[in-house]
């Protein structure tokens, strides 16, 4: 197996864990024996940044479930509505900072601790947070691009359109909701005017994996590659119900591989967790910090 190095003049893993005070908490003597980690994040790691989590204590869904690939692609008035909620979400999401939860984990990966992170978030706030092995599973809301040429554009230079071509709109306030949505129901979506793809006059669709579409293979497979290096697995704010998530710790459980979780509520992973941490992720990771 191979170890990760520690930066020149700073102890290594495992001398860490002998140093360690035995007052420790027990996910801190989890990350410290463990020189090699596995990190996969979701919602939970960017709530303290002010972006709305989908599920409940439970795993359940707190609010409708998001719009489907298929009813995005095959339905001109799914797209209005999205792209309608999008054009008031964005102005909040895209305006979210990296939290105490995003900046823990990257001094993980500064101390050469990580063989990956794998965030299931579309927020880009671990590369903002200056993280560089990121594997984003689900893509990133920072982009658009069109269905059938692969033009592309920044999302922020989108929203100038959305706000050019309906400028009646831009005016209005929403509750904020995941992933850039806004709460917005009793509006005529009939009225909003969604621009074409300039290049070919295709659909245009945020580069993120909605449910009902399969995340792209090569993603899949860096992070599997990565999971057969690590010695343990570290996920942070995610109550894995989504498969796409799930399937590295059940890999992970199969290899024999140990798996801790922060996550407040239950995850669908719990009999396969070594350490389960039941904190807001910002507030257990914070001794990484000190």
């Amino acid at each position: 197996m191979r170890r990760a190095v520690a930066p020149e003049g700073a102890p290594t893993v495992a001398q860490r864990a002998i140093l360690a005070p035995m007052h420790a908490t027990p996910l801190a003597r989890f990350i410290e024996s463990h020189p090699r980690l596995f990190v996969l994040t979701g919602a939970g790691c960017s709530t303290d940044s002010g972006i709305p989590d989908y599920r409940d204590a439970d795993g359940a869904w707190k609010r409708t479930p998001p719009v489907t690939y298929q009813a995005f692609m095959g339905e001109a008035s799914t797209r209005k509505r999205y792209w309608a909620r999008s054009l008031l979400g964005w102005r909040h999401f895209g305006r979210a900072e990296p939290n105490g939860s995003h900046h823990a984990l990257q001094r993980l990966e500064a101390r050469g601790q990580l063989a990956l992170l794998v965030t299931q978030n579309v927020d880009g706030l671990h590369q903002r947070a200056g993280h560089r092995q990121v594997v984003d599973l689900h893509g990133r809301l920072d982009e658009v691009r069109c269905m059938a040429c692969e033009w592309r554009q920044p999302r922020h230079e989108f929203q100038q359109s959305l706000e050019r071509r309906n400028p009646a709109w831009s005016k209005l306030t929403a509750a904020e909701a995941p992933d850039g949505d806004a709460d917005l129901e009793a509006a005529p979506f009939d009225d909003f005017d969604v621009p074409p793809c300039p290049a070919c006059g295709g659909v245009l669709k945020p580069d993120v994996v909605f449910f009902g579409e399969n995340v792209p293979r090569q993603r899949v497979m860096q992070a599997l590659q990565a999971l057969e290096s690590a010695d343990a697995v570290l996920v942070v704010g995610s109550s894995l119900m989504v498969f796409s998530g799930y399937r590295f710790v059940h890999a992970a459980a199969r290899a024999g591989k140990p798996v801790a979780a922060v996550n407040l509520g239950r995850t669908r992973g719990d009999p396969l967790l070594s350490l389960k941490v039941e904190q807001p992720c910002a507030e257990a990771l914070a001794f990484l910090l000190t």
